[in-house]
């Protein structure tokens, strides 16, 4: 949600409304795509605060003040940590204040406590500083970087990184893209994929529970949405893969075990694994379950995608099976 500026005149009315999308509250569901993606083209400061934490109050409108007067070089995301404290605990956030510079998808500073006008203008003036070396004269509306970006070639590379668990580099590709279109349906369900991979179930179902009209229309849509429901049904056994390995090595039979331990690795992001659990399955009996296991490969590939790589060999490994 953006949060608006109350205008003091009407000479500075055009440039607070300018400077006021620069300024929102940060949420586990747009976190990635609205702040990673704002970072890649301006810093921004990142304040975690609590309602009863008196100084949060304090600095907040300070930092207001100060982002205002710089006119969208430098964006600001609240984080509320009782409303969000799964983005507390990832930034091990000890103490509020506390604030955090994400620059290119990357924390490049902070601090924590209350600091005074004058040392948060000095640091405003570093991140422009090391922002304008960074990112062309120009682009702080997107205005050139749309005809910079070969878009095509980083989704490519962001798949391959996605691919091989480069979940860093794939983020900031995705991210990158989103910066200049909020809405590329390929770099927003990339950027979900990436989240599960990551095992932030919770924030890849709000990006699909949120997503806008173009997302959804996209053919791989459908596929992400099977991600996330078996990922979310899946995270409980992650805990658990230790001992379900153990039950499996000690009762190679037990096709529960193997389908639990199958989840596990699901949620887990490792494919190989996955499918093999569920193929011993098959091999143990075909019609365990009422063909379980069978059902939830066909979800696997679904989820990932028939092009990929696991898919591929997971179906040539179901069709040698079926039609032994």
């Amino acid at each position: 949600m953006l949060i608006g500026l109350n205008p003091t005149s009407s000479s500075q009315s055009t440039a607070q409304s300018k400077a006021v999308e620069y300024i929102f509250e940060a949420s586990l569901q747009n976190f990635d795509t609205h702040v990673m993606a704002q970072s890649m083209k301006r810093p921004v400061i990142v304040e975690f605060w609590a309602p009863w934490c008196g100084p949060c109050k304090q600095l907040m409108p300070i930092l207001e003040r100060v982002i205002t007067a710089h006119a969208g070089q430098i964006a600001m995301a609240k984080v509320n940590i009782d409303q969000v404290p799964e983005l507390a605990q990832a930034f091990r956030v000890q103490s509020v204040p506390m604030v955090v510079v994400l620059f290119m998808g990357q924390p490049v500073t902070g601090f924590a406590g209350l600091r005074p006008q004058a040392d948060l203008e000095q640091l405003c003036k570093q991140l422009i500083e090391m922002k304008n070396q960074h990112v062309p004269h120009g682009d702080d509306e997107g205005s050139g970087a749309a005809d910079q970006l070969d878009i095509p070639a980083m989704l490519s590379e962001a798949k391959t990184a996605l691919s091989v668990n480069d979940l860093a580099l794939a983020q900031n590709l995705y991210a990158l893209i989103l910066s200049q279109e909020n809405d590329h349906p390929e770099a927003y369900i990339g950027l979900a994929r990436v989240m599960i991979a990551a095992g932030q179930f919770d924030g890849a179902g709000g990006m699909v529970d949120h997503a806008p009209p173009q997302v959804i229309k996209n053919p791989d849509f459908a596929s992400l949405k099977t991600a996330v429901e078996l990922a979310r049904t899946a995270a409980e056994k992650i805990g658990k893969l230790a001992e379900l390995e153990r039950t499996v090595a000690q009762s190679p039979e037990d096709c529960a075990a193997r389908f639990d331990l199958a989840e596990g690795y699901y949620a887990q992001n490792m494919k190989d694994q996955a499918v093999d659990e569920l193929i011993k399955i098959l091999r143990i009996d075909r019609n365990w379950s009422e063909e379980k296991a069978r059902t939830q490969l066909l979800k696997y590939f679904e989820s990932w995608g028939f092009n990929d790589q696991a898919s591929i060999q997971g179906r040539r490994k179901l069709s040698a099976i079926l039609f032994s």
